[in-house]
């Protein structure tokens, strides 16, 4: 394949990155991972450089942090701009009008109709553990819960949370007290004896079992629920579970908190995946691509819920800082401008065009799967017992990063292979990354068969 974007010349890491490595190895723990073995030294839009000059398509977008691409001229302006007047005051010290701006924003996207009110915290996680202490303020109940499958952070409600163990719980007990985890819809993995609608049926069934055997419903504060799963493989419910768990919260009195911060800007075709379920959440945190790669992230939400804390039991040092705000108002920007949200179903619908072309030639996917330009490929040993090729998978990864693609691997099983491309990316680069990656599976089949 002639290659005008991905060229990779040496074997990774190059000389450069070698020397990193060893120093990084050398200062940094282990706990902390990575996934490529070289060090970026130019970054724009879906494409990357290395410090030895080897050049990526980049489809994995800092996890999904970088929707509107990297380092986009909109949001490098911003930040000058902000730079250049005020780098942080901190909002509960003197207060600043970007925050107020984005915050008015915001409000005005997200999903329903009932009046909005925003915070803005550092990170994901921090969304999620704020989320929960607005829930549990409102309600004066302290359950909460969580999907199998989910994954909400690493801080210790967020792990608790959280319904993988490996490698993000395993060891780090005990967690939170009243979390507790029901049962989420993975329909490729269904029973065999059910359909999608049995099956969705029969879980529902579960969840209000688990109300008798579990937690009492009048001590649960909040559901919490990604609109698609994102560690766990681009697991996608249905929309009747979805509206089933919210209508089981309202008769319950209990909040639906959504965790749009891999789902939401774009990355599902609309600004926050719960749009596609038609519910509005009590409450909804963000982070990831909401600034275009600056450390910022939030908790959206009704008002009189919002409004239950009261002052100074809310915030942070950090939280909602100048650069952030001025960051997350040009990445809206942007998105309107470009219109994000359409590009990103015209990047899924060619990516899952892509993706049926190679399960009719790789026995080894044994489903794809997206939402909007939120895919993934997830690789087997046969599709009969459907037996997960972790990996299969990490070798895939492995071909795909030296052949100058960078992609992600995800899943319970860690079989999944993810693709979270800046939403930028054109469909030249898209082609080319495509290729590579098909090429990538055929090399490591042809290697473990030959």
């Amino acid at each position: 394949m002639n290659k005008k974007f991905a060229n990779v010349q040496t074997e990774l890491p190059g000389p450069k990155a070698k020397k990193l490595l060893d120093r990084r190895h050398d200062v940094v723990p282990q706990g902390v991972g990575y996934g490529v073995p070289t060090f970026v030294e130019k970054a724009k839009g879906a494409l990357l450089q290395d410090v030895d000059g080897n050049h990526f398509i980049d489809l994995a977008g800092a996890i999904g942090c970088i929707n509107v691409g990297h380092s986009h001229d909109t949001i490098v302006s911003a930040l000058h701009d902000q730079v250049d007047r005020y780098i942080h005051t901190g909002f509960n010290v003197m207060m600043y009008d970007p925050y107020i701006d984005f915050a008015e924003k915001l409000a005005t996207l997200a999903p329903g109709y009932s009046k909005k009110k925003v915070m803005f915290l550092n990170s994901g996680a921090e969304a999620v553990e704020n989320a929960v202490k607005i829930a549990r303020k409102y309600t004066k109940r302290q359950a909460v819960v969580s999907f199998s499958g989910g994954f909400h952070g690493r801080t210790l409600m967020t792990m608790s949370l959280t319904g993988k163990v490996r490698p993000f719980k395993y060891e780090y007990g005990p967690f939170a007290p009243e979390v507790y985890h029901a049962p989420y819809p993975y329909n490729y993995r269904r029973p065999e004896s059910m359909n999608e609608e049995e099956y969705t049926d029969y879980l529902l069934e579960q969840v209000e079992s688990f109300f008798i055997s579990e937690v009492d419903p009048s001590q649960v504060a909040a559901f919490i629920m990604e609109p698609v799963q994102g560690e766990s493989g681009f697991i996608i419910p249905s929309k009747k579970f979805v509206q089933g768990i919210y209508e089981i919260c309202k008769q319950h009195g209990i909040l639906f908190i959504a965790d749009e911060i891999q789902t939401g800007f774009g990355r599902t075709g609309k600004y926050f995946g719960m749009e596609h379920y038609d519910v509005e959440p009590d409450l909804t945190a963000i982070s990831k691509s909401m600034a275009a790669g600056l450390p910022i992230s939030g908790v959206i939400g009704r008002e009189e819920v919002m409004d239950s804390a009261k002052p100074g039991e809310l915030g942070g040092t950090y939280c909602g800082s100048p650069l952030g705000c001025r960051a997350g108002l040009a990445v809206l920007e942007v998105m309107e401008k470009e219109n994000i949200n359409d590009r990103a179903d015209i990047i899924g619908k060619k990516v899952m065009e892509r993706f049926k072309n190679m399960y009719d030639r790789f026995d080894v996917i044994g489903e794809y799967r997206g939402l909007g330009a939120m895919c993934a490929l997830e690789l087997v040993k046969d599709r009969d017992s459907k037996e997960p090729a972790k990996e299969l998978t990490g070798q895939v990864l492995k071909e795909a990063h030296k052949r100058g693609v960078i992609v992600l691997k995800a899943g319970v099983h860690d079989n999944v292979v993810r693709l979270l491309m800046p939403l930028v990316i054109t469909d030249e680069q898209l082609e080319e990354a495509l290729n590579i990656l098909e090429e990538s599976i055929e090399a490591v089949l042809v290697g473990v068969n030959g």
